[in-house]
């Protein structure tokens, strides 16, 4: 994910990657990620524009992976939620343009009931006004919407890989599987461990469970701090700079969990059918951006699978 480097020009971040072993880019549009790299309203606007990119992803052996327009489109503020479902459209619009094939983003969370203006995620069900919330949010808002943008993506010609986030209504295996179940297979899974790490989930379990649905897959990790959630939980709203204080932080990959965790990941997504990019998304508040990438590259590349994940054994 390029937009933790959003003050450097495109070329330079490519040359960069590519000089650390990366291969592939995943190009924020806007909403919640930074658009430094790939503005859909200057493509947009004049799209034989996308040929220099191209060339340029050409020219530095590089490729996309998918475009990012992380938002919440179903945001109880109906302005808000305009916006961000503009940045969805953009992004379709532009995916199609550069004959990239998936966009990655978030479910969204609405309020509570109609006259809210603020999310509401709910994590559990009693009283029953949680229960109630959730019918609202599911039923009224969150499927009619998706059904919807389904069939916007699937007229794009591209896949919507929804991130699994705390926050949304889209957080763990089984609320992937329930909205794709409702939408369609225009709408899987993009696959971010690090989420998944401090709910007490199993990345591997949850790959399994998903299966063919993961469209996209992040590489990010998360160290849960045992005393600090022995003594509090892992519900922490913290800042995310009171590293020594919160239950759980992101990490670098290796910083969290060991090596054998990421093989066993690693291996159910091949198992799975799954072989495209694992994208490094660098959000450690102990590392420098570049420290934290060549770190994750270096940790991940030999333990990648390239292979085709049908071996026959030795004879």
């Amino acid at each position: 994910m390029t937009g933790c480097f959003y003050d450097w020009p495109l070329d330079e971040v490519l040359t960069y990657l590519r000089s650390i072993g990366v291969e592939s880019v995943e190009l924020g549009t806007g909403g919640y990620t930074h658009p430094a790299h790939c503005d859909p309203a200057y493509y947009l606007e004049r799209p034989e524009r996308t040929g220099d990119l191209k060339r340029l992803l050409a020219d530095c052996g590089m490729r996309i992976s998918a475009l990012a327009c992380h938002g919440n489109p179903v945001h109880p503020d109906p302005d808000r939620a305009q916006v961000f479902q503009r940045v969805y459209a953009d992004a379709l619009r532009l995916a199609n343009l550069l004959e990239v094939d998936t966009v990655v983003t978030f479910s969204g969370c609405p309020g509570g009931c109609r006259t809210d203006r603020t999310p509401n995620w709910v994590t559990c069900p009693w009283p029953d006004d949680y229960a109630r919330i959730l019918d609202y949010q599911w039923n009224e808002v969150l499927l009619p919407y998706w059904q919807q943008a389904a069939r916007r993506a699937e007229e794009a010609g591209v896949r919507v890989a929804i991130e699994l986030h705390p926050g949304f209504c889209v957080y763990n295996p089984e609320t992937m599987l329930r909205l794709r179940a409702a939408v369609g297979p225009a709408v899987g899974a993009n696959f971010d461990p690090s989420h998944l790490f401090w709910q007490g989930i199993d990345p591997a379990a949850a790959v399994r469970a998903l299966g063919e649905c993961i469209y996209h897959v992040h590489a990010k990790d998360t160290r849960v701090d045992p005393w600090n959630t022995g003594r509090t939980g892992v519900l922490d709203t913290k800042p995310y700079w009171k590293i020594q204080d919160r239950s759980w932080v992101f990490r670098t990959v290796g910083y969290g969990h060991g090596e054998q965790v990421w093989r066993d990941l690693l291996s159910e997504l091949r198992l799975a059918g799954y072989d495209r990019a694992v994208s490094i998304e660098h959000e450690d508040g102990l590392m420098q951006v570049r420290e934290g990438l060549e770190k994750a590259v270096a940790f991940l590349k030999p333990i990648l699978i390239a292979g085709d994940g049908k071996g026959r054994g030795c004879v």
